[in-house]
Parts: structure tokens; C-alpha cells; sequence
């Protein structure tokens, strides 16, 4: 069973869906090249979780979320980080890496997380900005590992702008 399980990994840019033509689309922005992951704050682990694309992850389903954090008292705290992968000369590197912060309360089954800042964060992540400012060192340095880890050459391949705000060189 285990063998039939799809390892998940960051989308590598594909060829443009707008080459040849100069219609509708032209400029849009693709998320093919985006891809979430999804820190656990207390156990200090990071994974890659396509589904909260659609705020469907396994950590988002089931859970109704308030803008409201004072209402989710007993949440455990999350980070969704959005992963722009992009290539340049030397190859391809993490591009755009922008945080968001939610918690979750399964027993209530309710938590706390604003949508608009989500939204927002994955399009700064696609348009190449580095924002893990609210990051707590800890979860930053869960996501350098993730991230060194996943694929070396994409992270020596990535800008020091990243590896400074992620205090990892």
C-alpha cells in the first residue's frame, strides 16, 4: 500500500500555456509553479499539502474558519506557507516563500485564520517576494530544513534575501 502512495513534490515550471497565442490569459499568473506547505508549529514539522490550494488540506478540512482569533482560544497554531518554485540560468530555485499563520481547535472543530491575508500572501509568493517576518524562529528554521532538504540544488539555487530571512546562512 505504501508503494502506492504519490510522494508529493514542488511543481517545476512547466512550458507557457500562453505560447503562440496573445488572447485571453495573457500575463495571468500561473499557479502551477506554487505550491503550500503546511508547518506544525508544536510537533516542529513541515509537509507539502496540495490540498490546501483550496483550503483543503488535512489540517483545514472539517473546520470552520472565524476571523476572529479570541473565539479559537485552544488552537494549534499552523503556518500555510506558500512555495514559488521558479528557473533561472543555474537552475531552478524557491523564488517566492510568503507566510500565513491560522490555528485549529479539532475539538470544536472551529479555527481562526484570515482568508484574505492567505489570498494575498500566495499572490506576493507568486509575484517572487520573501515574506516569513511573523515566523517564530523556530517554525522558520523547521521550513529551512524542509525546504534544504526537499532539494539542495533548488535551495543553493535560491536568493540570499531567503536564506537571510529564514536565518539559515
Amino acid at each position: 500500500m505504501e508503494e502506492n502512495k504519490k510522494k508529493m513534490g514542488f511543481n517545476i515550471i512547466k512550458s507557457d500555456p500562453t505560447d503562440g497565442h496573445k488572447g485571453f490569459g495573457k500575463g495571468a499568473l500561473s499557479l502551477d509553479n506554487v505550491t503550500p506547505v503546511i508547518i506544525d508549529v508544536e510537533a516542529g514539522e513541515a509537509e507539502i499539502d496540495i490540498g490546501a490550494m483550496h483550503a483543503r488540506s488535512a489540517v483545514e478540512r472539517g473546520i470552520k474558519f472565524l476571523p476572529n482569533k479570541e473565539e479559537v482560544p485552544n488552537g494549534k497554531p499552523y503556518w500555510l506557507v506558500w512555495v514559488t518554485v521558479d528557473r533561472k540560468e543555474e537552475g531552478p530555485y524557491y523564488a517566492g516563500v510568503a507566510a500565513c499563520f491560522m490555528t485549529v481547535d479539532r475539538e470544536i472543530r472551529r479555527g481562526y485564520k484570515l482568508l484574505p491575508e492567505h489570498v494575498n500572501r500566495m499572490d506576493k509568493s507568486l509575484k517572487r517576494h520573501i515574506i516569513v517576518d511573523d515566523m517564530d524562529a523556530r517554525s522558520k528554521e523547521v521550513l529551512a530544513d524542509f525546504l534544504r532538504s526537499h532539494n539542495e540544488t533548488m535551495w543553493n539555487n535560491s536568493s540570499a534575501e531567503l536564506k537571510t530571512a529564514l536565518a539559515a546562512e
